[in-house]
């Protein structure tokens, strides 16, 4: 027989659900013990009944155990402690981003002209350098892309093929850079 797969939901049936409780917790309680036995672990199960009856397994001393757990978790960061300093993390790289985003953009209205009033002439000399390398790069940019555009037309029709004018007599085309 085949068992289906049972629905993680609330069992309605009041002896269904106390006669699951019985078998899931025994199953529940022999695993802590096989968990305890074969891989030498401090166990210890604290389980309350939906009557409040108490059932409890401790490989050890279930007291030295909750006692160690004690122990162990104060010396932990809380959760609300690792928000607190993750939020202040947050906020402290929120506002180094702003100011990098201000001064981004007053970096940009400079070198649109904008806002150079009371702008040094060290300053504008590095605008002006900026702007120079910024032109060259463009300028080797444009040439590129016009050298590829070049060579694909040189590709699909041979250089020295004569094309027909716009009188209709047939002439060499020569193409120069702009």
């Amino acid at each position: 027989m085949v068992r289906g797969k049972t629905q993680m939901k609330r069992i309605e049936n009041a002896t269904s659900r106390q006669v699951t409780f019985s078998k899931r917790r025994n199953g529940l309680l022999k695993k802590a013990f096989e968990l305890s036995v074969l891989c030498d672990a401090e166990v210890a199960l604290i389980i309350f009944s939906p009557k409040s009856k108490l059932y409890e397994f401790a490989s050890s001393s279930m007291k030295e155990t909750i006692e160690r757990y004690r122990d162990h978790v104060k010396d932990m960061p809380t959760q609300d402690s690792m928000r607190a300093e993750d939020v202040q993390r947050m906020r402290q790289l929120a506002a180094g981003m702003a100011k990098q985003i201000e001064l981004l953009e007053v970096a940009k209205r400079k070198i649109l002209g904008e806002g150079i009033g009371s702008t040094t002439m060290e300053e504008l000399l590095h605008i002006e350098q900026q702007l120079e390398r910024s032109a060259r790069i463009i300028r080797a940019r444009k040439m590129q892309v016009y050298n590829e555009q070049v060579e694909q037309l040189q590709a699909k029709d041979p250089p020295h093929q004569l094309k027909e004018s716009a009188e209709g007599k047939k002439a060499p085309v020569i193409v120069t850079p702009i």
